[in-house]
């Protein structure tokens, strides 16, 4: 294992460039399988679970070629419907491929997927969501096996969970209708522009969309998608946790190729402490203050405060004047960084789906421990803000991703080595 050792106290100043969503990313790989005509897709970050969906899509019998921030994938030579469990035990986004391989194959059988440990995150919606369309779904021995004998008909489908729409249900149920027989209305569907890009994606495809970008969608199913070349949208999750980078540490940073009218319920909250942010169309830039202010925020789907942001919007206010409440909405249990923030000196308690943030005055350097890809981020970005030097272990989840964060980061004027770790 890998651990960062990150010397603080350090202002960042500068520009980064953002790399491609990563929740974009995933479900449009596995969507084009979805077509036997080679695809090419552009702005695709170089992550761990990018590398991890080539591999599985590899092993189905796809050729897939991966260079230069581009995918070309050939799904013609596809002779397999299953993934094994060594290939998705590591990410959630794996689910992501039920939906388009019911679809070109008519069956599929996948492990249960694994990924960050943030609360239980089941896979009932996209389980209801395909039997709604045909799709017969059990799971036995950790794996879900789905089977369209009769094939897959258009329906009426409702996706709406306890805690709201499912990014990945949305996507997986979308796939499926594409190629269905008559017409599917997708009622409680995601809204996040993740979800849009898929289905801008299918639509080039040849798919037949509308009401994209809205919570209800309708797909009038086709008997066949092409072959396409497109570009992935820039990651907001990235781009956000640079903007709290720069804030955390007092700096002036300027994040470029980003969607700021993707990331409109952060930039309020952000602007409420007293950052200065600055927009454009395709830009963030701050500057940084020495003393912000606290802020109450609600983590909800989007347009909403992104969940994703949480734990890094908790290390910036940990720092703020006077007492924040951060209540989670999305993910209830989403709070384990919350010990290892306080190991810096935060002043954090939980209260259910809700934590109160005390801001104190400073943090100092520590060693700590990640325990999923965002809690990773937040810890990082409280060791640029502490003093001394913080040690931050298990970085493998950062590197799922976030695409060369230390060095974007470092680029800024941070303090950062990647260093071998002693401690498993």
């Amino acid at each position: 294992m890998e651990k960062f050792v990150i010397q603080g106290g350090k202002k960042l100043k500068g520009e980064i460039i953002t790399s491609g969503a990563k929740n974009s990313v995933l479900p449009i790989l596995a969507a084009s399988i979805m077509s036997n005509k080679k695809s090419i897709i552009h702005n695709i970050p170089v992550l761990q679970d990018v590398k991890t969906m080539v591999k599985i899509l590899e092993y189905l019998g796809a050729k897939v070629s991966f260079k230069n921030h581009t995918v070309e994938i050939d799904p013609s030579g596809i002779n397999r419907y299953d993934a094994p469990y060594e290939f998705v035990k590591t990410m959630r986004a794996s689910i992501a491929l039920l939906g388009p391989m019911v679809a070109r194959s008519g069956k599929a059988q996948f492990s249960l997927p694994g990924g960050c440990v943030i609360g239980p995150r089941p896979i009932d919606l996209h389980i209801k969501g395909l039997q709604r369309l045909g799709v017969d779904v059990k799971i036995e021995d950790g794996y879900v096996i789905a089977d369209a004998k009769k094939g897959l008909k258009g329906n009426h489908v409702f996706l709406g969970g306890t805690f709201g729409s499912s990014v990945l249900a949305t996507a997986n149920v979308m796939c499926a209708a594409v190629l269905a027989k008559g017409t599917t209305i997708i009622e409680f569907a995601a809204c996040e522009p993740e979800v849009s890009d898929l289905a801008n994606f299918l639509v080039k495809m040849g798919a037949k969309i509308t009401g994209i970008g809205s919570p209800c969608i309708t797909i009038k199913g086709v008997k066949k998608l092409d072959g396409v070349e497109y570009s992935v949208i820039p990651d907001r999750i990235e781009a956000g946790t640079f903007v709290l980078a720069g804030a955390i540490t007092g700096g002036n940073v300027c994040v470029k190729k980003c969607q700021p009218f993707h990331m409109g319920a952060f930039i309020e909250r952000i602007t409420e402490t007293g950052v200065s942010v600055e927009t454009g169309k395709n830009f963030i830039s701050i500057k940084g203050i020495r003393e912000w202010k606290s802020v109450d925020v609600v983590t909800l789907a989007y347009p909403g405060f992104p969940t994703d942001l949480q734990a890094q919007m908790m290390a910036f206010l940990s720092l703020a004047d006077g007492v924040s409440v951060i209540t989670e909405k999305v993910f209830p249990e989403r709070f384990i960084h919350a010990g290892e923030l306080n190991r810096l000196g935060a002043n954090i308690q939980l209260d259910g789906p809700r934590a109160i943030v005390r801001g104190v005055k400073k943090l100092l350097g520590a060693r700590v421990m990640a325990s999923d890809l965002r809690a990773s981020a937040a810890l990082v970005l409280a060791g640029l803000a502490a003093d001394g030097t913080t040690e931050v272990s298990r970085i493998y989840h950062l590197f799922r991703g976030y695409e060369n964060f230390d060095k974007k980061l470092n680029q800024l004027g941070a303090d950062i080595k990647k260093e071998k770790d002693t401690i498993q």
